[in-house]
């Protein structure tokens, strides 16, 4: 390795909240047999309370101040204020009557075998539309319990489904937090991480693709369709087409949540009364998941301020060797952090910079790096039961994340296509830096 490449040693004591978190919300669970027995807020406060009792060398209010510039980060922001806009478009369009109508044309145009693969599919279109995990999921989880409870598909697969495609976009879409950081962390060009990163990912999205058909072909063909009116499934078409030419995601929420009024005052569905409490009661649904993004990014900010993320980082970085070592490392480097810190794009941010020192050593194109450090942090926070998909994917059926994960074929996919790739793959040197 370059002797050259400093990385501070950290303290892996620093990782206790994320430690005591795990242990409290999955315990529980287990030892009641309810993951609902103990709400996660709960159990992400007491990690935040054993945060703050640890390093003594911080006074109070400088550990208060350290969580309020992590909380402050841009990405968390902008996370929440999409979380509490789509709570708005939720529950204007669900008032407006355009989950039920978007159904149930969905399941007039697709035969019960393929509604869950369309979940999927569609969820995949959007994603990579939006470039956003979280907005994808916001947007079609309604219509993944809508699925449910018109067919004999459990509300997890169904929700399952919604969650892989979401990570399929957010992985992959060129307005993605996480594509541009990785990008801008190598210094690759983005056409060419995505080349590379499609190339990756497209045969897991193939067999998932199969796996949900032959999972569901068994399914009820005989459905009870109900009726539905095209103005209600506008906001939902106008939101698809808003993200396909590359609005805003904020943007396309808000006409979102002005057609869903239009079409409930138009149909009868809404009144001037019901407007406005209807999007509060959306708004107010995303309350609790606010709460938790804003809590684990002050636990973060405390973790990596103690040396948690600097002992990951050095653990990895000291283990590495040879080619194929330096990309299983860059894997496990930015999944670790993933982990820890439940935010993708922070991970990719956090890992980028000892990633390409890696891959400068080791002569790794940085087009692959790049493509590394996303789909393995998408790998994470696919399959991690506290983070925003998962639990945002939950909080709509009140299902547990851990219902759901078996379900989630794309993102274990996805790692098992990386694993391969980087096993098989042909490796083009550069020159060292």
């Amino acid at each position: 390795m370059n002797k050259n490449v400093k990385v501070e040693k950290g303290r892996f004591i620093a990782l206790l909240p994320i430690i005591v978190f795990l242990v409290f919300f999955i315990g529980s669970g287990i030892i009641s047999r309810d993951f609902y027995a103990m709400p996660t807020i709960v159990a992400f406060l007491i990690a935040l309370t054993v945060a703050f009792f640890q390093n003594k060398k911080l006074s109070f209010s400088e550990k208060v101040s350290v969580c309020a510039k992590g909380v402050g980060d841009d990405n968390i922001i902008t996370m929440c204020l999409i979380f509490l806009t789509a709570g708005g478009f939720s529950g204007a369009v669900s008032a407006a009557g355009g989950v039920e109508s978007t159904v149930n044309l969905g399941l007039s145009l697709i035969p019960s075998q393929f509604a869950v693969v369309g979940l999927f599919v569609i969820g995949c279109f959007i994603s990579i539309s939006m470039g956003t995990s979280v907005g994808t999921i916001i947007a079609l989880s309604p219509i993944a319990v809508g699925v449910s409870n018109a067919t004999d598909f459990s509300t997890a697969l169904c929700l399952g489904s919604v969650v892989s495609g979401a990570m399929f976009g957010d992985n992959l879409s060129m307005i993605s937090d996480t594509t541009i950081a990785a990008v801008r962390t190598q210094g690759c060009e983005m056409s060419d991480k995505f080349k590379m990163n499609f190339k990756i990912v497209l045969p897991a999205a193939i067999i998932a693709a199969i796996i949900y058909f032959a999972i569901t072909m068994g399914g009820n063909p005989d459905i009870k369709i109900g009726s539905y009116n095209i103005l209600q499934v506008i906001p939902y078409i106008l939101v698809l087409v808003g993200s396909v030419i590359g609005i805003n995601v904020f943007i396309v929420l808000i006409m979102g949540i002005f057609t869903s009024i239009g079409a409930g005052l138009i149909t009868g569905t809404m009144t001037m009364g019901t407007v406005f409490s209807s999007i509060g009661d959306g708004v107010s649904k995303m309350y609790d998941i606010t709460c938790i993004t804003i809590v684990v990014a002050a636990i973060a900010a405390l973790v990596k301020e103690y040396g948690g993320i600097d002992a990951i980082l050095n653990f990895i970085h000291s283990k590495t060797k040879g080619t194929k070592g330096a990309q299983f490392s860059i894997a496990a480097l930015v999944l670790g952090v993933d982990v820890a810190t439940a935010n993708n794009t922070i991970a990719i941010v956090l890992a980028g910079p000892i990633a390409k020192e890696i891959g400068d050593e080791y002569g790794l194109e940085n087009k692959k790096v790049a493509s590394l450090l996303d789909i393995f942090a998408s790998v994470g926070q696919g399959l991690i039961p506290y983070g925003a998909q998962l639990l945002y994917a939950a909080a709509e059926a009140k299902v547990s994340t851990y219902e759901i994960i078996p379900y989630t074929f794309y993102p274990m996919l996805m790692f098992v296509s990386a694993i391969v790739f980087i096993i098989i793959g042909k490796n083009k040197s550069v020159a060292k830096k």
